[in-house]
């Protein structure tokens, strides 16, 4: 009998591991979901995956190959979807996003087991945010750690049940859209479900052992080209008749709002978000189609019906300076 492949998931309760999770199942993959708090995840998965295997992991506390070995015990790949917005006492960006995943990569190495880590797209500029520069660091250990790995690099996520994902929804349909002045770059919005598909592909997908750093790379974004308030105004003519007004805000005053909201650990908006949405966040080469071997999924109406003469006069109002 052909052996089944056990695959563990970190974050597997989170917004994409889940859905990851969902996708292996389907698959027929023997999964295990690890997760900060094991026992308390069964509300946040599939009733599919009640039965999954649950590990404890606390990548705070992991920064050390050694500390890896029980964990990926008898595990085949390893999907990290974990990551943190914002700092809570040992939860640092270092720890979390560089520390653990390091480790990860050796200890996986070692075991000649394949990482599929999930980071995210536009962190190559130069950025200050703490949250976009310790991604962006982590990428590069990455390509220079020597394991069987895949990088890959969503854009902007939609789907229920994720916290950006959720209020980006909510404050689309409301009359009015808030939008920072320079939020001007374009995204390339996926749903999430397609995500975690190509995710599960990617467990055996063909990678030679003498690929290169680009070709274990994976940017992953929808057909759909579009900056926020474009983006804003699909998500709410999916569901209502008429477009919202859009409100410009200046670069000064979003910034500061960006940081009271990660002061206060207040909504998904965050300085990183401020800095990401400046520049474009979509596919050098876009591999969903090709890790799904279909289209994705259209997020919000149709681009045609954003570009009817009916739309033609939404563009924006400045607040005054």
């Amino acid at each position: 009998m052909e052996k089944v492949m056990k695959v563990m998931v970190l974050g597997g309760a989170g917004f994409i591991g889940r859905h990851a999770v969902a996708a292996l199942l389907k698959q027929n993959y023997q999964v295990i979901v690890g997760s900060r708090h094991p026992k308390r995840v069964g509300r946040r998965l599939a009733e599919t995956a009640n039965s999954c295997e649950r590990r404890q992991v606390r990548f705070e506390q992991m920064p050390y190959a050694e500390q890896w070995r029980t964990t990926l015990e008898d595990v085949d790949a390893v999907i990290n979807c974990v990551g943190i917005l914002r700092e809570r006492a040992k939860e640092t960006y270092e720890a979390v996003h560089l520390h653990a995943p390091m480790a990860l990569a050796q200890a996986c190495k070692q075991k000649n087991i394949r990482l599929i880590h999930v980071s995210a797209l536009g962190l190559n500029h130069d950025h200050r945010s703490g949250f976009l520069r310790s991604k962006f660091k982590a990428e590069q250990l990455l390509g220079m750690s020597g394991a069987d790995y895949c990088l890959v690099r969503p854009s902007l996520l939609d789907g229920s049940g994720g916290f950006g994902a959720s209020w980006i929804r909510k404050l689309s349909h409301l009359p009015v859209h808030l939008l920072p002045d320079k939020a001007n770059g374009k995204i390339a919005a996926l749903d999430v479900k397609d995500l975690g598909e190509a995710l599960a592909n990617l467990v055996e997908f063909p990678i030679a052992a003498t690929a290169r750093p680009d070709q274990r790379e994976f940017d992953l974004g929808g057909l759909q080209l579009r900056d926020i308030a474009t983006y804003m105004q699909a998500m709410r003519m999916a569901h209502a008749a008429e477009p919202a007004r859009c409100i410009r805000v200046p670069s000064l005053m979003a910034r500061i709002g960006s940081h009271i909201c990660d002061l206060l650990h207040f909504s998904p908006f965050s300085f990183g978000h401020w800095e990401l949405l400046q520049y474009d966040n979509i596919p050098r080469l876009n591999r969903l189609p090709e890790l799904l071997g279909r289209a994705p999924q259209l997020v919000g109406a149709p681009l045609t019906t954003l570009e009817s003469p009916e739309l033609a006069g939404i563009e924006t109002t400045l607040i005054a300076r």
